[in-house]
């Protein structure tokens, strides 16, 4: 059992690679998200998700010798991170239903400005100063800016404006899920936990969803589908998060919610190259206010470096 770790004040070029993979990551998460509804329906396919990444994650603490069932008093945060979880992919999926991979990923990074409006009631030493808070507000107006355009020339059909307030939605439950996260327990445990918490709650809540809707495992799997689900259970849902929930329990949660904004970029191009979806001005707008807010969230001055409270007594290294 190692001391207490300092939190770091600022991203690091460790923190700035890892992130940078993530991000990459997740952007085509949502493209491979949208290939396998082809033939798996939303709401499983988000079951079947967490589900099998639930499994790796308990195989890996396994080996890591990392005890998840140990009562520690965190079950109450991780049933609430697990459920907002789920209710956020469940939003995602559905929403891929009704607009581009493209649209859902810049829509679904929203969850910054939660995350910024939420932090500096749990970690004041997290507060944003006012060149920031103006990145951040540069990067929500873009982002609005795009959002109108399901309303007033839909490029993907007339319900595309469901999908993206989906997205929306998507955005606001995440925001919150790192909130408990940070606000709780759970930023006592290690990241192998609060994952298999987020996992295997939202698996099973999102099966009994599927259920209740009617949903059915397809007759037959096809090659593409059936690598895109792959793709989502082993590298996003299980080896990403793992690093993401690193990242956050030992560096500030408000400067990585933000650098993610970089996601929506890749995710745009993943969608336009893979997928063909359409190229708008507005998306494009959209995208350059998100690189000029993470220009000006990054000029803002670091948080004065604190010891932080919250740490794990247990100092887990990827």
């Amino acid at each position: 059992m190692s001391p207490p770790r300092e939190r770091h004040a600022h991203l690091d070029r460790l923190a700035v690679a890892t992130l940078l993979l993530c991000c990459a990551v997740w952007g085509l998460g949502q493209v491979a998200s949208k290939v396998a509804l082809v033939e798996v329906p939303p709401l499983l396919q988000a079951a079947a998700r967490s589900l099998g990444a639930a499994v790796l994650v308990a195989q890996w603490a396994r080996w890591r010798g990392i005890e998840l069932l140990q009562r520690d008093g965190t079950l109450g945060a991780g049933l609430t991170a697990g459920l907002l979880f789920a209710a956020e992919f469940g939003c995602i999926f559905s929403g891929l239903q009704f607009t581009s991979a493209s649209r859902m990923v810049v829509f679904i990074y929203l969850a910054p400005f939660v995350v910024a409006l939420g932090m500096p009631l749990i970690a004041r030493s997290e507060r944003l100063d006012a060149w920031q808070s103006l990145g951040l507000l540069a990067a929500f107006a873009g982002v609005a800016w795009a959002f109108a355009e399901g309303f007033q020339r839909p490029s993907v059909g007339q319900r595309q404006w469901i999908g993206d307030a989906l997205g929306v939605a998507g955005a606001v439950l995440w925001g919150l899920t790192t909130l408990v996260i940070r606000g709780s327990r759970l930023s006592h445990t290690a990241p192998e936990k609060t994952l298999f918490y987020q996992l295997a709650v939202s698996g099973v809540a999102l099966a009994l969803a599927s259920w209740l809707h009617g949903e059915g495992w397809p007759a037959r799997l096809s090659a593409l589908p059936a690598g895109s689900l792959a793709f989502q259970i082993v590298i996003v849902s299980f080896a990403s998060y793992l690093l993401w929930f690193w990242l956050i329990r030992h560096y500030p949660a408000t400067l990585l919610s933000a650098f993610t904004l970089l996601t929506p970029v890749l995710g745009l191009l993943s969608g336009v190259a893979l997928l063909g979806d359409p190229l708008t001005t507005r998306l494009v707008t959209a995208l350059a206010a998100v690189a000029l807010g993470i220009a000006l969230v990054h000029r803002g001055e670091p948080a004065r470096r604190v010891p932080n409270r919250r740490t794990s007594q247990i100092d887990t290294e990827l």
